[in-house]
């Protein structure tokens, strides 16, 4: 009498590759996309830490956002160094990034085509040829507004234009 050797057949063998390959082709894509959420999450946060800081320096230079570069009369309104990525949030030194913050965080989107960046440029005013100029960094609108966002010309995984959170 023969007696059978134990394992697994070759049809055994491609159906299980073949529903491997199935599980696959469904799970992959989803976990890309928790990928660029989590990357959009820890933008947001950073923007919340930003956005914390700004408060809590507007609060102890009694209504004074930064300005956009070092002046000698911090009080003054004016603004130096429009469009340009220079100034108070990228100099890891000046007083706004080691008394409010450790260090620029950094925009991290998960977008072909927009690279992570900690850069801020400073506006004065909407600027949308500014903005698509410096994609995928943060921008700051002026001491006398105080307001900073993510510069990007994309949206983010909601449809949501990234720039209005």
């Amino acid at each position: 009498m023969k007696t059978m050797k134990k394992g697994f057949t070759l049809i055994e063998l491609m159906i299980v590759v073949a529903i491997i390959g199935i599980l696959a082709a469904i799970a992959i894509p989803k976990f890309a996309d928790l990928i660029k959420k989590s990357k959009e999450g820890a933008t947001k946060g950073s923007l919340g830490a930003l956005r914390s800081a700004l408060t809590i320096y507007y609060g102890e230079q009694e209504g004074l956002y930064p300005v956009a570069a070092p002046v000698a009369d911090p009080t003054s309104s004016a603004q130096v160094g429009e469009g340009t990525a220079t100034g108070v949030f990228s100099n890891p030194t000046g007083p706004f990034l080691t008394k409010y913050l450790d260090k620029m965080p950094t925009v991290k989107l998960g977008i072909t085509g927009v690279t992570d960046s900690n850069a801020c440029v400073f506006i004065s005013t909407y600027n949308p040829t500014l903005m698509s100029a410096h994609n995928g960094e943060w921008w700051y609108r002026g001491n006398a507004i105080g307001e900073i966002h993510v510069s990007a010309t994309v949206v983010d995984t909601k449809g949501a234009s990234i720039t209005s959170w």
